[in-house]
């Protein structure tokens, strides 16, 4: 066979490592010797030899609930072998995470991560029930979180000086040292007017980065997820 679909843009290679690299712009790809963690319905493709257990509830006692307040459903992947996770034909990330570094994202961005990282769900001061959760998963440890996206993410650094407001629908993840706390952009009296659609975002302050997708959940969409 041959055509532009053949060539070495595309072919797959075999992995030179374990572990969590990217295969493509939409795709990643693990090297599974022992075990990993990845969203429910995200394997695309694998060869080897591979178990996938639907954990809809926590994997062992680790996870007493579901990844975030939206339930996200996990399986685990045992084995030796090679399998590829994507979700939507997103976009696809590696997050490494350091000993002592925290990294806090919501459950609907999570694709797969490493049985070496360790998590626990946080409650997100001030947000409510405004649209982007109540709960998040906040990932620490040593080892790798892959993520998906809508759209190319925005990676805006927060300081003390200045800090960051997203939309609650925006928002990707945010690293160690933030604080948050829900701020109305619009007085009452705009909001029974109409408003402007914007009326009540996420901030940040502290030290770190807060990453953004270019777009906000629909409830259709929610719902569907």
């Amino acid at each position: 066979m041959k055509g532009d679909l053949f060539s070495s843009q595309h072919m797959v290679q075999p992995a030179t490592a374990p572990g969590m690299t990217i295969e493509n712009s939409k795709c990643v790809k693990y090297a599974v010797n022992g075990e990993m963690f990845a969203r429910q319905g995200a394997m695309v493709a694998y060869r080897g030899n591979l178990t996938f257990e639907r954990k809809g509830q926590g994997v062992g006692g680790m996870l007493k609930r579901a990844v975030t307040g939206e339930g996200l459903p996990l399986m685990v992947v045992r084995g030796q072998g090679e399998a590829w996770f994507a979700h939507e034909a997103q976009n696809c990330f590696i997050v490494d995470v350091d000993p002592g570094d925290e990294f806090t994202v919501n459950g609907r961005n999570v694709l797969c991560f490493d049985a070496s990282l360790s998590y626990r769900i946080g409650t997100v001061k001030g947000a409510g029930m405004t649209g982007g959760g109540l709960f998040n998963s906040v990932f620490s440890g040593q080892g790798r979180l892959g993520l998906v996206c809508e759209g190319t993410p925005l990676v805006i650094p927060v300081s003390p000086q200045y800090p960051v407001y997203v939309d609650t629908d925006a928002v990707v993840g945010w690293t160690a040292g933030l604080g948050t706390s829900l701020h109305r952009s619009q007085s009452i009296g705009s909001m029974l007017r109409g408003g402007s659609g914007e009326a009540v975002q996420l901030m940040l302050q502290g030290d770190g980065v807060v990453v953004v997708r270019p777009s906000e959940v629909t409830p259709e969409k929610a719902q569907q997820r």
